[in-house]
């Protein structure tokens, strides 16, 4: 059977190379300010139309609380047999300065093995590929499923969140394959089975009643800046490790390791430049809280004056690891910002809502079907990663639907760059993906599982 699944899946693959370039033309973006919301309604339509046509039979655009449609639908299977919960989105990252791509961002294009196009992995290529795996399957198939796109993902208004929270009876099921992460490298079947959480903050110092001139009072005069610049020296030892006050910082991952050089080419990091921190790259992307700055207010270097700044801000990401309190974290870095504030500087901080972490439970009948699809698909031992990212809907589907295994997958390898100009996808992880799938959708329907 999995031969039969694997020939029509390359028989397939023309089709989804043709429905992916439909779908990466649709400008959607879920952003009115920078292109127009019918083209996200356009491409909800889209994947509605083609999951009925693949063989769902309910499915609808459901309106969210944040305006994106959810397209949801639901195929029961044969008596007795657990529902599989597919999970994509539709909207992408705005393109950015399109001078910066090599091609026109919304025009699928074919370079080098790789097809190029903003949405051609994230998510619009794991869209292609639940589709794949499905018309590979056939009617009637083996399991229940229910289907899910999100609308807003990129935006991370909540939309899709708040849905399941109000509609729980929508996403009943006994597996979630939250597909819209990737493997480590193309052609090595991975799971992510551990997510960060977040907890930023916006810290802003006052030390003056307004500027004064640097000739005058430079010396003594408290400069805002460079009180600020001091205290986010603190946040980072030499080396370069996240060092806030109150949070373990050695923390050790124990899964596939992200090799270094491997890591400095998926990152760009220039010849010459060292890595910060210490420790292996797979401890400190996955394991441990990471802290960067987002943004500073201060004066631009054009146009500045010779004036000492009585304010200034900056915005704070706090990535937190599984297993840390991202309510905790974000209070000790709170308190580090106080202590670190020289001369007695005023500091407000701003608390932006926290994040949780996520840890998937890997020991059930669905994570072992998944892993003996991925491996006979790819041929490959399955492996594990975390992520440094953050999925806010695992942990609302984890505590909606408490009985299913969630599991995260997907074709976005680290080659594919996604979020930045010239994302691309190798459509051999589309199609090795869908072989899996398929096969995991059959082994599943016979697992052992206690009700």
């Amino acid at each position: 059977m999995s031969d039969e699944i694997r020939s029509k899946v390359t028989e397939l693959m023309p089709t989804a190379r043709a429905e992916l370039a439909e779908l990466v033309a649709m400008r959607s973006v879920a952003d009115p300010r920078q292109f127009p919301p019918d083209e996200c309604v356009r491409a909800a339509e889209w994947v509605r139309d083609a999951f009925l046509g693949a063989g769902i039979g309910q499915v609808e655009l459901l309106e969210t609380s944040d305006g994106s449609h959810a397209v949801v639908g639901h195929q029961p299977g044969p008596d007795g047999t657990p529902t599989v919960l597919l999970y994509c989105h539709y909207d992408v990252q705005p393109p950015g300065d399109e001078k910066l791509w090599h091609t026109d961002p919304f025009t699928l294009t074919e370079r080098d093995g790789r097809w190029y196009g903003r949405g051609a992995a994230d998510c619009k290529g794991n869209i292609v590929m639940h589709l794949l795996a499905l018309r590979a399957l056939g009617t009637p198939y083996p399991v229940g499923i229910r289907i899910v796109a999100e609308g807003s993902e990129e935006m991370g208004t909540g939309g899709l969140e708040n849905l399941v929270e109000a509609r729980p009876d929508l996403f009943d099921a006994d597996m979630i394959l939250v597909v819209d992460t990737g493997n480590a490298a193309v052609g090595s079947p991975t799971v992510t089975t551990t997510l960060r959480g977040i907890a930023n903050v916006v810290v802003h110092v006052e030390t003056l009643a307004g500027e004064v001139h640097s000739g005058m009072y430079g010396g003594p005069a408290p400069d805002a800046l460079a009180a600020l610049v001091q205290m986010l020296s603190t946040l980072r030892d030499r080396d370069g490790n996240t060092v806030v006050g109150g949070l373990e910082s050695d923390q050790k991952w124990t899964g596939v390791d992200y090799p270094e050089a491997q890591f400095r080419a998926d990152a760009g990091v220039l010849d010459g430049v060292h890595l910060a921190g210490s420790g292996a790259v797979s401890d400190a992307v996955w394991a441990r809280p990471a802290l960067t700055i987002l943004g500073i207010d201060c004066p631009p270097v054009v146009g500045s004056a010779a004036a000492i700044q009585p304010r200034a801000s900056a915005r704070l990401n706090l990535r937190v690891p599984p297993g840390m309190d991202p309510q905790k974290a974000q209070d000790a870095l709170v308190a580090h910002l106080a202590n670190a504030a020289p001369w007695n500087a005023r500091v407000t901080v701003e608390r932006e809502a926290v994040g949780s972490p996520f840890r998937a439970t890997t020991d059930g009948p669905g994570y072992a079907a998944l892993g003996a699809a991925m491996e006979e698909a790819f041929g490959k031992e399955l492996g594990t990663v975390g992520q440094g990212g953050s999925i806010p809907l695992c942990n609302v589907f984890s505590a909606v639907v408490p009985k299913a295994e969630i599991a995260l997958i997907g074709v976005e390898e680290p080659r594919c760059l996604i979020h930045a100009p010239n994302e691309s996808v190798d459509p051999s992880e589309i199609e090795h993906l869908a072989v899996a799938e398929a096969l995991f959708l059959q082994r599943f329907a016979n697992a052992d599982r206690q009700d």
